[in-house]
């Protein structure tokens, strides 16, 4: 490093100290917390997202939002070459985990710290989860631990090479002084240069960073012309004798977010989608009572709704546009809805795409004389409904599950020729393969390639296909929903003192966590597992809890990772028995991990 260099971040590093005593986590979500903290470190994930992209050669793409969190909060994550999201940190020299280890622990280093305590379980167990706290040391230190780390994996850091990053935020008051200090992270190495795209969805930055590394147009206006024309394409190809060709309006919750703003945009662009905006950001707060999390997790109609429009087909994006999910109100039934939620929307995909698939493989002839048939998967996580998977595989399709978090799912939908994911969240997308036949004709037929974003999953190029499914199928959401019938399910939260104590216990003794994530089912671990065990006692939720009374039981438990929580999904054949699975896991989990505070 020269001397010119050694200044600069001497320098810049002098004018965001971090906050006394502040620990973080960089999860599948990226680092979130409240935005009146996280100056100190957007500005170090500034530097990191600048030598990502000096190591890649690469446009990178640092995005500042927090989806649905409390508007108070912030936060801030890094879009890899691919549009994907990268891979719990800064992914500079392999991928999975031991990225993520190494380069949380450089967002130590160049913080000016003294001490890097990192307390993670293996990939598999911890869903990505990485701890890291962070203690004041000297400054001085600063450039020497970046200069060893670029010289160890060879970044060219002389400003010989250029370094390009696209910076975006939500609609958050806090979202504007976040993205100076990136910008004070990225220009403080020698050669980077930032280009602040404005306020975005997150999948619009993810999209523009996709966009850009493959020598595409990459603007606002690029990508609602692609979704648009896309849309158009398949309405076009809607067969004459569709039930339905022409649909009642869409009611869509903007979540008072920059989704309500975006799709007041696309509107403008699109034909044959009657589409009312709710919640579109001019009045109300920030995901209070709102947005797609809301809607999926309480079950009730957001705010901004009334009981005329019970029956109609309703959508509800999250805060930053990257979730989707449906419902329709229940008549007289105090606010209550019908969810159509992410499991319903892959499943919808999955028949449709599965449908246009057959077509072309009968259009090839004899299928054992075809050398190369597409392949259809669909992965999903423990938090996917029974309900969904029994469907799926009724359907003659392959199922798969994966650990929880998007780089999961993303990596084996990647597997298939078209791989399909949704979490029922509402967070999810496909992935179609490039350069076989059979996908080239299904594009040809279906544009859901351009349509679809593949870089992450869109709330507003869902929303669209979803659209357009139901137009080419003649269904209303009432038929949709009918697909299958969810089993009864509940979910809850253990409240923590923090995240970082549940990583802690690893190392100090006491609880440890041998498997963080996993699902319990009739008395077995289904996927790889999760057992709270006492050092000394060890005894464990297969021990002590009986599943076997509990008709169709399961029970998935994992930290959350944006909350200071551990939640608890559980599901059955009865309401009364998923409530009563659910609340006898919580209350075993919240006695192993001794807070008492569920």
């Amino acid at each position: 490093m020269d001397e010119k260099q050694r200044s600069i971040l001497l320098d810049s590093s002098s004018r965001f100290p971090p906050p006394p005593g502040v620990k973080l986590s960089y999860g599948t979500a990226g680092f979130r917390a409240d935005a009146s903290i996280l100056q100190s470190t957007v500005f170090r994930v500034g530097i990191l997202a600048a030598l990502r992209s000096l190591k890649t050669q690469s446009v990178i793409g640092l995005m500042i939002t927090a989806s649905h969190n409390k508007v108070s909060d912030n936060g801030v994550k890094i879009a890899d070459p691919s549009g994907g999201v990268c891979g719990g940190g800064i992914a500079i020299c392999k991928v999975g985990m031991r990225l993520v280890m190494k380069l949380s622990g450089l967002v130590g280093l160049v913080g000016n710290f003294r001490k890097l305590v990192m307390a993670c379980s293996d990939e598999e167990s911890s869903g990505g989860q990485v701890r890291v706290s962070l203690e004041f040391g000297g400054r001085r230190r600063t450039p020497r631990l970046v200069d060893d780390f670029v010289m160890k994996e060879n970044i060219p850091l002389e400003g010989v090479q250029s370094a390009v990053i696209l910076l975006g935020r939500d609609t958050r008051p806090s979202g504007e002084s976040l993205l100076e200090a990136a910008k004070q992270g990225i220009s403080s190495i020698v050669g980077a240069v930032a280009v602040d795209m404005g306020v975005l969805t997150t999948p619009q930055l993810h999209w523009m960073v996709r966009s850009r590394n493959k020598g595409m147009k990459a603007t606002e206006m690029d990508y609602f012309n692609q979704l648009s024309s896309s849309f158009r394409c398949l309405i076009d190809l809607i067969p004459p004798g569709s039930a339905v060709n022409v649909m009642d309006k869409l009611i869509v919750d903007g979540a008072n977010g920059v989704g309500g703003e975006k799709l007041q945009v696309l509107k403008k662009v699109l034909h044959g989608l009657d589409i009312q905006i709710r919640n579109s950001g001019k009045e109300g707060v920030l995901n209070e009572e709102v947005g797609a999390d809301y809607v999926q997790k309480e079950k009730v109609v957001p705010r901004g709704f009334a009981p005329a429009d019970a029956g109609m087909r309703c959508a509800s994006l999250d805060g930053d546009a990257d979730r989707l999910v449906y419902f329709s109100a229940i008549q007289n039934s105090n606010n209550r809805i019908r969810l159509v939620d992410g499991d319903k929307i892959l499943s919808l995909f999955a028949l449709f795409i599965k449908e246009q698939l057959s077509i072309l493989n009968d259009n090839e002839g004899d299928r054992e004389n075809n050398s190369y048939p597409a392949t259809l998967g669909v992965v999903q996580t423990a938090y996917a409904n029974g309900a969904s998977t029994d469907y799926l595989k009724h359907l003659g399709l392959e199922v798969v599950f994966t650990p929880t978090g998007v780089k999961y799912l993303h990596e084996k939908a990647a597997d298939y020729d078209v791989g399909i994911y949704f979490e029922a969240n509402g967070h999810g997308t496909i992935l179609l393969s490039e350069g076989s036949e059979q996908q080239k004709a299904a594009l040809r037929l279906l544009a859901v390639s351009k349509l679809i974003n593949q870089a992450v999953g869109d709330a507003l190029s869902g929303l669209l296909l979803v659209e357009a499914i139901l137009q080419h199928m003649g269904w209303s959401i009432h038929r949709w929903n009918e697909l299958y019938h969810d089993l009864p399910s509940r979910q809850l939260k253990v409240t923590l003192e923090n995240l970082w104590s549940l990583a802690s216990f690893k190392y100090k003794g006491g609880w440890k966590i041998d498997r963080i994530c996993g699902v319990i089912d009739k008395g077995q671990v289904k996927v790889k597992g999760f057992a709270f065990t006492n050092l000394g006692r060890a005894p464990c939720l297969l021990s002590i809890l009986d599943l076997t009374k509990y008709p169709r039981g399961r029970c998935f438990v994992r930290p959350s990772g944006t909350e200071d929580v551990v939640r608890v999904y559980a599901e059955a054949s009865t309401e009364e028995a998923a409530d009563d699975l659910a609340n006898s896991v919580a209350q075993v989990v919240d006695q192993f991990l001794g807070f008492g505070s569920s």
